[in-house]
């Protein structure tokens, strides 16, 4: 798949591919194509209509017994109107449709906006409400998108007046009113109705166009939605299931706000006392090191963070704060460990009659495995041999190490950024 924004990027070597995209799941009931020898698929996008066209080369075609797949039908699926017949009529689009972002958003609320420093460029996010027509017309233009490069995603519901769009555009050359406007991403959110009289958002879908990403575009569109939930005072902001690429920029977002948050200093302050006063391992009681509830209902009505994502958050606040953390790198493994435990075992880290045991499975060996609890609460008659316990000790140290590195990792950003 390759998306470009004139007529002179078809074709062109330096075109911004997307690669690898796997349409497996469009061919067939087996995921697979049938009859082709030597079969190249290439696809263009358009970044300024999302109008496409495909370019299908092949050497020969037989029918093994299989048949010949239909691929007009199966990219038909993913593209729908989309998908041009000829290279003329996709080439045609930079022409008749060249002005279609401008012009269907030239009517709808600018809720940001900034004018680059270095080079006249205008960056705008534009809000939709999705029963509006000319919204469910743009959407319906970037499900190809959604289904090929949101992980899971399926297309929202047009004609639900609950979702909106957050459009991030961007338009070069500002003395000339008649210049093309072109879509570097978009996000679709929920709004929840929540009793008695508010409402909560929450994230469906966030794409950034793969040639406009690392360049601080999906950070400026997610602030956007922050301070329209801020400013509109929704009881909270939430994410559907976030993949890990943005759930970092998520946190590192969502750490910097917390470090400024005065009730959040207040907490941390406290906690990184506590941890500075000597060894954890030497201690018979280690507490659980959570942000207290009520800084925790300042942060959500305040800056509409929700518990579990600032949960999240805490532990990076604590190892910012650690300060020289070489110094207490011990301790704050411990914290991190014993969250692990909990969040596998329950609190108490396995206490009250739950234990996880390894069972086998022909799916995959090392993931497989039952979790229970006894009614009474007390610890069951079901033991674990050496072999299991030392696998689950490593799993549990492998699940530690990738934390480790994620706070880390977000701290290091959120150091350079301040």
């Amino acid at each position: 798949v390759i998306t470009v924004s004139s007529k002179d990027e078809v074709g062109a070597s330096d075109a911004a591919r997307i690669t690898p995209i796997d349409l497996n799941s469009f061919f067939e009931e087996d995921g697979k194509i049938y009859g082709y020898q030597g079969l190249s698929i290439t696809i263009w996008v358009s970044s300024i209509s999302f109008q496409a066209y495909a370019d299908i080369s092949y050497k020969s075609t037989s029918d093994g017994g299989k048949g010949v797949t239909d691929l007009k039908s199966a990219l038909q699926n993913i593209f729908g109107e989309t998908l041009l017949d000829s290279k003329d009529d996709f080439l045609q689009t930079f022409s008749s449709d060249g002005n279609y972002i401008r012009y269907i958003l030239c009517d709808y609320q600018v809720v940001w906006s900034v004018v680059g420093v270095m080079e006249l460029l205008l960056c705008q996010v534009v809000r939709m409400v999705m029963d509006n027509p000319d919204a469910g017309s743009l959407y319906s233009r970037l499900v190809p998108l959604v289904l090929l490069l949101v992980d899971g995603s399926n297309p929202i519901d047009v004609t639900d007046s609950g979702w909106e769009l957050y459009v991030l555009t961007q338009k070069k050359d500002l003395e000339h009113e008649d210049v093309q406007s072109r879509l570097l991403g978009f996000s679709a959110i929920y709004r929840f109705y929540h009793y008695p009289d508010s409402t909560r958002l929450r994230l469906g879908q966030i794409l950034v166009l793969p040639p406009y990403q690392s360049k601080g575009h999906g950070r400026h569109l997610l602030e956007v939605i922050h301070n329209v939930a801020i400013s509109e005072d929704v009881y909270d902001f939430t994410v559907e299931e976030p993949l890990d690429a943005f759930q970092h920029v998520r946190t590192c977002l969502d750490v910097q706000r917390l470090l400024g948050f005065e009730p959040i200093k207040e907490a941390l302050n406290s906690t990184v006392l506590y941890l500075k006063q000597g060894r954890l391992s030497k201690k018979t009681h280690v507490p659980r090191f959570v942000p207290p509830s009520s800084a925790a209902e300042d942060v959500r009505r305040v800056l509409k963070i929700n518990k579990t994502q600032l949960t999240q958050c805490w532990e990076i606040l604590i190892y910012l704060s650690l300060d020289p953390i070489d110094k207490y790198v011990d301790d704050f493994e411990m914290i991190v460990s014993h969250r692990a435990k909990e969040e596998i075992l329950g609190k108490d880290g396995g206490s009250g009659g739950k234990q996880v045991i390894e069972v086998p499975s022909e799916y995959k060996e090392d993931m497989s495995f039952v979790m229970f609890k006894t009614k009474d609460g007390k610890p069951s008659s079901v033991e674990l041999d050496e072999d299991q316990t030392k696998q689950q000790e490593e799993q549990l140290k492998q699940l530690v190490d990738e934390r480790l590195n994620v706070i880390k990792s977000v701290a290091q950003k959120v150091q350079l950024q301040v």
